[in-house]
Formats: C-alpha cells, structure tokens, sequence
C-alpha cells in the first residue's frame, strides 16, 4: 500500500526552495524578481483570492467587465484590436490560432522547428503542413529563420493554403523577416499566425525585434510568463479583426478547449506583468540589454567557449537576433551542451533553459541583474578551462524536414502496431519523439522515421535527456502505422 502522508511534489519543491538555484530559464520574473508588486500581492491575500468566476469578478469565457477591460489594456499594450487571457499556457493559444484559421483538409505553411503545440493543432483541426526547412546554421548547429525566398516557394507551390505560421523568435532568438512575410502572404490572401511564445517583451524596446503585432500580423500567441513576468501557463492570443480574422469566431474557438474554472491568480499575474511592461518594459529592457552584452562580451573571452549574438545577421535565414537570448556554443569543449547543461545545475546551481549537442540556452529577462550573470559568468569560465580541448561526442548529422506520408490528424487516429526503435528505418511514425524543453519534434505522426532520425534518439538517449511523446518512456520502441 502506498503510503498517504507522502507529499512527492511538495517536497520537491521544498529541496529547490532550499538549494537556492540561480534561475536561467522561465518563467521569466525569476522567483518573483521581475515582479515585486505581483509577489506582495499574493503574500498579503494567498489562497484568500483563489475563487471561481462570479459576476463581479466576470467570467472568462465571455467577458463582459474586469475581465473584458483587462484584456482591452493588453490587448491596447502590444497593439492588437483585441487580446485574450489564456490559463492553458502559450500552447492554447497556438492550437486556438491553428483551429480558428484553417479548416480540416485545407494547407498551412509552417517552419519544420515548430513547437509541439503547433503540430497537436493541426491534428486537432485537421490541417495539412506544408513545412518550410529553415536554415541550418552547421558551425553552431541550430535550426535558424526562414527565408523570404522559400516563403514565396512555399506559396507558389501552394496557392491554395489558408495560412502561414512563423515563430518570432525561435528558442535561440532568431527572427525572420517577418514584415516582409505579411506583405506577401496578405498579397494572396492568407492569415499570419505567429509563435510569439519568446517574444512576450519584444513590443516594449525598440532595441529589440519587431513584435508581430506592431508588423500586422493576424493573430500572434504570446507567452507572458516566459519573458513577461506572468506566471507559468499564464499567455495570452493576441488578434487584428479585419477579413481573415473574427472576433467570435476566435473567442469560440478558445472556449473549445478553455477551462470553465480560469485561475484569477494567473488572470491576475497577466494584469500585472502588463502594466510593468508598458509603464516601465522600455527602460528595464534597456538596462537588460547593457548587463547581457556586458557578459556576452565576457564569456566570449573564454576559451572554446562562444556565445553567438547579432553578427548572425549577417547570415541566410537571419533577419535580427533577440540579445536577451544568450546562447552559448560549447561545441569545443570536451563536453556536449547537454553535458555542460547537467554539470551547471549539479555543481553550480545554474538552471539553464535547454540544452542541445552543441549550445546551452540562457533566457535573460526582468528579473535578471548583474550578480546572476556574474555568478554564471564565472561557472562558464571554470567549466571552460576544466574541459576545453574539443569534444568528440557531438551528433555531426543534420536532419532535415522528414517526408510526409499521412497527415498529422489521420496518423494520429490510424491503427498503429509498436516495434522496436531499430527496426523503424521506412516506418511511418504514429507518435511524435521530442527532447523537452524546447519541445519541437524529432519525428510527428506521418512522417517516414529515417535511419539518421533513429540515430540521433539513441544518441540523445545516451546524452540522459528529457524525450517525451512516445508511449514507451524508454523509446526502446515507437509506434507506427500498420496492423
């Protein structure tokens, strides 16, 4: 018998509490730093306020007072007609897009590195992809942007897709040209959707990326708690009413899958984070960017160390770069990003974003300062000369866009049998593989599993990281189509 008087969870918590761990990862108020204000809030009421919708507190589903006027003033903050507190995190926002703009059978242009969110909608709404490969930056070994010319490729060969789907910025903080794609896809007549989970901050400095509601984009899903301030799961759908775009239409579409019992405490966290960013975002954003390439500029002092930054511009598929995103290539040390990712938050107490085979990913955001970037200065800088040398563990192939055989929403419904990983090589997969974070698939439902795929899961198995998506935990084997 399990024993009752266990609290696995809280006890977690409580040995994170007291291990004091420098946060570079999200939810970007860093344990309630970038939000004081928020912070005092909830100590002075805590679980006093966690209530249910009543008619003063107005219901989200269909507001019509506080709920409706805070949306108004978010809505107004990032230049938008209308906003939408989303309680299921940036992920509900995606799907609500996807669902919203393209009906079942009908096309969506979209970058192959996409979140996980936005392959689940196109099986929730039944879209076909049409994927861009981005480009592929080999030296550091990301995904980058796309490029205007294989938008308008996309286009030609499919003049009948409904919409085109672009992430700004990329995990890494790379942005295309993203004005020059709504030129083009309004040009003929299709809905702009962005992945603006990354760039909840981009509307508040003009040092920054262009946000896409500022650029005219459709609709935008924006992750306030990653780089806002917000807590966790708390984001937001931003819209432009206008002939491809509909206010009820999307307001519907959200309550399709929105909770009945919204949490005013992530409602409220939004409101917060919104007024600090369009009050204060402009200036605390600048002193930001001076403390991160004051220390961008150190760590690029180390030794096989490289943290990559704006000289990416210069580079196909790179049309600006986020600097809050500091991102360090470890590609010759004697260790792989996963490894360097594992020895910060063991030795060092440095939680970092991601890892991959070449980069850790630090997010740099309103709760950062000059002592936490100095404390991870310094751990880089020890790690650096302790492994430098050049690593021979890194994975050297690239994997590019996997061929479609089935559509996302039909594999995922198809009969599927289960077999060893191995022998998967011309399978076409029934699940999606993906490393967590950054949560973009290795492999989706209908696509061929090629053996270079195969390869790089058993590599990253090696690596100990976090796969999600299959049903075998292990992923010794994967599902895939056939009886």
């Amino acid at each position: 018998m399990m024993k009752q008087n266990a609290l696995p969870l809280i006890e977690a918590l409580e040995s994170y509490y007291k291990e004091q761990v420098i946060p570079f990862d999200v939810p970007g108020h860093k344990h309630g730093k970038g939000l004081k204000e928020y912070d005092q809030f909830l100590r002075k009421y805590g679980m006093e306020l966690d209530v249910n919708s009543m008619k003063s507190l107005d219901i989200i589903s269909s507001p019509k007072s506080v709920i409706k006027e805070a949306e108004g003033l978010l809505a107004d903050a990032y230049g938008a007609d209308y906003g939408f507190y989303m309680v299921g995190g940036t992920t509900a926002a995606v799907q609500a897009m996807i669902m919203s703009s393209v009906n079942p059978g009908e096309k969506i242009i979209l970058p192959r590195n996409a979140h996980k969110s936005a392959i689940n909608g196109l099986i929730l709404s039944g879209a076909i992809p049409v994927y861009i490969q981005p480009e592929i930056d080999e030296k550091i070994g990301i995904a980058m942007g796309v490029t205007i010319k294989n938008v308008k490729k996309a286009i030609l060969n499919n003049p009948d897709a409904k919409a085109i789907f672009i992430i700004n910025p990329t995990y890494y903080g790379i942005t295309s040209d993203l004005k020059a794609i709504v030129e083009l896809a309004h040009e003929n007549d299709m809905i702009v959707l962005a992945d603006e989970a990354h760039g909840a901050h981009f509307a508040f400095n003009s040092e920054l990326p262009d946000s896409a509601m500022r650029i005219g984009c459709d609709m935008s899903a924006v992750s306030l708690h990653k780089t806002g301030g917000s807590l966790t799961q708390s984001s937001a759908l931003l819209m432009k009413e206008n002939k491809y775009v509909e206010y009820n239409h999307v307001r519907n579409t959200i309550n399709l899958t929105l909770t009945t019992s919204a949490s005013y405490f992530l409602m409220a966290s939004i409101d917060f984070a919104r007024r600090k960013l369009a009050l204060e975002g402009d200036k605390l954003l600048k002193e930001i960017l001076t403390v991160t390439r004051k220390y961008r500029d150190l760590i690029n002092e180390i030794p096989d160390i490289y943290a990559f930054g704006k000289e990416l511009i210069d580079d196909i598929g790179v049309y600006d770069f986020d600097e809050t995103k500091l991102s360090v290539n470890v590609s010759n040390l004697k260790l792989t990003g996963y490894q360097v990712y594992d020895l910060l938050r063991d030795k060092y107490h440095i939680q970092a974003e991601l890892a991959d085979v070449k980069n850790v990913l630090f997010i740099i955001s309103l709760g950062d300062d000059e002592s936490s970037l100095k404390a991870l200065y310094e751990a880089l800088k020890e790690i650096g000369e302790e492994f430098q040398g050049g690593s021979s563990l890194n994975f050297s192939k690239t994997l590019t866009n996997p061929e479609i055989i089935v559509s996302p929403r039909n594999a995922y419904y198809s009969t599927k049998k289960t077999i060893l990983l191995e022998n998967a090589v011309g399978e076409i997969s029934g699940e999606s593989v993906m490393v967590y974070p950054p949560g973009i698939p290795i492999i989706t439902p209908g696509e061929r599993i090629s053996s270079s795929i195969i390869e790089y899961i058993e590599f990253l198995k090696l690596q100990d990281t976090v796969i999600t998506g299959p049903e075998d935990p292990d992923v010794k084997y994967i599902k895939v189509l056939g009886m």
